[in-house]
């Protein structure tokens, strides 16, 4: 896999484990002492990309007005993903057809 491809790929993991965060967060809104996961990303440049894992936010409650931006952030990043893939194949594909 090229790193284009596996830079955008794991954008799109990060992206989806956002949107998957926030949308337990939201089903847990009103559970009493529930607190809240939160993603936390890291670049790591050797491999091209990022990191994401869940942690527990230290405080109970979540914020619904904050899990809607963080939804709509997430699936911004993920369209921007899908964006790199299709493009890296596209210019792969016109690469190809150059030299053929």
């Amino acid at each position: 896999m090229s790193t284009i491809a596996a830079t955008a790929q794991s954008g799109l993991q990060a992206a989806q484990l956002r949107l998957a965060s926030s949308a337990h967060n939201v089903a847990n809104l009103h559970t009493p002492g529930f607190r809240s996961q939160q993603v936390q990303q890291q670049a790591v440049p050797a491999l091209g990309g990022v990191q994401a894992q869940t942690a527990q936010a230290p405080q109970a409650g979540v914020a619904l007005e904050a899990e809607a931006v963080e939804q709509v952030v997430a699936s911004y990043a993920f369209k921007a993903n899908v964006l790199v893939l299709r493009v890296a194949q596209d210019m792969a594909g016109t690469l190809l057809d150059e030299r053929a």
